[in-house]
């Protein structure tokens, strides 16, 4: 039967190729980079890098927009980033290889961006925070934001009734390739991330999806979500640990 979408197997191809995985990792954080930028990242010359970006693009995996000279690309949408960290996911079940694990490796274990939204230790313990208080309820393949959860996002500077308007998923889990828990996506976990952006409990990395908690943001993520960010274990608690352990 025909279909104008690409099948399974065709985006399990395309997402196989080394070269295509790592440009589409590196574009997780929700950055739109230019071929040449993303040709570096590959580890591969410009020519072929617009041969993985048209193949990207075809599938409707990548958007590219155009200015001037310039074009650049992006995720196509908010499915795909958790489409791969499901299959991040999945791969880390898989027989256990040795990789010394780097100092860049555990930036991104503790917090970095999937997407538009928060992951790693730091997605999964606010997801479990606003959970265990009521604030959201989650299921396996979706979510809502309680009464009291409106009034704590109000709270905290988010239109929770104005983010539903908009045309995608809502609230909903997305399981976190690290921690193999769920961490908050959907319209809320992108508004919760880009607050904690604009109000500076959050910096970005350079080159990297890590995501580095400032002073300010250590204080506010242990007072209003009672998340101490420099001991967050496997299983989301707290430690005595400094919180400059998650600082770059």
């Amino acid at each position: 039967m025909s279909t104008s979408h690409p099948s399974i197997a065709e985006v399990a191809a395309l997402v196989g190729n080394p070269a295509r995985a790592n440009i589409l990792c590196l574009l997780l954080d929700g950055r739109a980079l230019t071929a040449k930028e993303l040709a570096f990242a590959a580890h591969v010359s410009p020519q072929t890098a617009s041969e993985h970006l048209g193949k990207l693009t075809e599938a409707r995996l990548l958007w590219v927009e155009r200015q001037g000279r310039h074009a650049y690309y992006r995720l196509a949408s908010a499915l795909v980033g958790p489409m791969l960290e499901s299959i991040m996911a999945g791969a880390a079940e898989g027989p256990p290889r040795y990789r010394p694990r780097s100092r860049g490796d555990e930036a991104l274990r503790n917090a970095r961006t999937c997407y538009d939204h928060l992951a790693g230790r730091l997605g999964v313990a606010l997801a479990q925070s606003l959970a265990a208080r009521g604030h959201v309820v989650l299921g396996e393949d979706g979510g809502l934001v309680t009464p009291a959860g409106r009034a704590f996002f109000a709270d905290f500077g988010i239109d929770v009734a104005g983010i539903g308007r908009c045309k995608r998923a809502f609230c909903r889990p997305c399981l976190d390739w690290s921690e193999r828990r769920p961490h908050l996506a959907g319209a809320v976990g992108a508004a919760l991330a880009r607050r904690c952006f604009d109000i500076g409990w959050l910096s970005r990395e350079r080159d990297s999806r890590a995501v580095a908690i400032t002073e300010k943001g250590a204080s506010g993520f242990a007072e209003r979500f009672g998340v101490r960010l420099g001991g967050l274990g496997r299983d989301g608690s707290d430690s005595d640990i400094s919180p400059q352990r998650l600082l770059a």
